[in-house]
């Protein structure tokens, strides 16, 4: 896990994608994602337009990342 800065985007607010993870998950400029408020505080993100080629993961798990 690596920790990460919220940084001042326009009117909003974001954070940086370790290039590991970027890389990993073949991911994108533009690419969209769905962004979970849980329950206890934390975020859960899908990367749903990973290019990254499954591997009999289901589409809804399997570039989940708890941060």
């Amino acid at each position: 896990m690596a920790t990460q800065k919220i940084l001042k985007v326009g009117n909003s607010l974001g954070i940086t994608l370790p290039s590991n993870l970027v890389k990993d998950l073949s991911l994108k400029p533009g690419d969209q994602v769905d962004v979970i408020r849980e329950l206890n505080n934390s975020l859960t993100v899908n990367f749903i337009d990973s290019h990254q080629l499954s591997l009999g993961l289901s589409p809804k798990n399997r570039h989940q990342k708890h941060i």
